[in-house]
């Protein structure tokens, strides 16, 4: 398939998107590590391993995926095709609030 030279200012969008998604995964990685290193007695070992992990996991599915998802758009841009979807924003979207709604809970039951 022929390939075209894309507006640039679509190019350096898609190379900030990326960007945002490895920023994103560095700050799953984080709350996951702060998470497990929460002091004992703030949350029940099980559930706070639980949340770090979910967190941890997110974070190596966002970086893991943030390169395929950026060659698939650029790509798409120089052959002029659409766009692909965005496959695992549901994943990240309900994954990240099951962890806030959860955390919440547990904040407010120790109180």
């Amino acid at each position: 398939m022929e390939e075209n030279e894309p507006d640039p200012r679509f190019v350096l969008a898609n190379e900030r998107t990326f960007l945002t998604w490895i920023s994103t995964s560095l700050a799953l990685s984080a709350g996951g590590i702060a998470i497990a290193v929460v002091p004992e007695g703030v949350f029940v070992p099980w559930v706070r391993t639980l949340l770090a992990v979910v967190l941890v996991l997110l974070s190596a599915v966002a970086a893991g995926s943030s390169y395929p998802r950026w060659r698939r758009i650029d790509r798409a841009l120089r052959q002029d095709r659409a766009l692909p979807p965005p496959a695992l924003a549901p994943l990240f979207g309900y994954g990240v609030a099951g962890v806030a709604v959860l955390a919440l809970l547990l904040i407010l039951l120790e109180r």
